[in-house]
């Protein structure tokens, strides 16, 4: 069985005003993406858990909590959280997340919540 775990900002936690963020983007839109993600895993044949973290001190000890609560075979971090450059600090935070709490788990980038299930496929190496 194959696991993924699909992880990105709570969508009333982003800072929509951000400049880096395409216009028009917002919590109604992240919602819709991370629903067409998960469906498109579980068309692949997959089992996948979300984790929706805030961009703050608590978004490391939540991944790794979810992390430590079982085995994934890979995580997809999503576009929201590595694209805008002010992310870049909490991007490293859930990388070494992943290497802490879930050694030996593939990591990820989807470009768009469309894209999470080929993602993971490049790293789980099945299609």
């Amino acid at each position: 069985m194959t696991w993924i775990l699909f992880v990105g900002l709570e969508p009333e936690a982003v800072d929509f005003s951000d400049p880096a963020l395409p216009p028009g983007f917002n919590a109604e839109k992240i919602h819709a993406g991370i629903a067409v993600a998960m469906r498109q895993i579980g068309e692949r044949g997959w089992h996948a858990d979300l984790c929706l973290i805030r961009p703050d001190e608590t978004a490391g000890p939540a991944l790794e909590s979810r992390l430590g609560a079982k085995v994934y075979d890979c995580v997809v971090i999503g576009a929201g959280v590595r694209l805008p450059p002010r992310n870049l600090l909490l991007l490293e935070v859930l990388v070494n997340a992943v290497i802490k709490a879930g050694p030996g788990t593939a990591i990820a980038f989807n470009t768009r919540p469309e894209d999470s299930a080929d993602a993971a496929a490049r790293w789980l190496k099945v299609g």
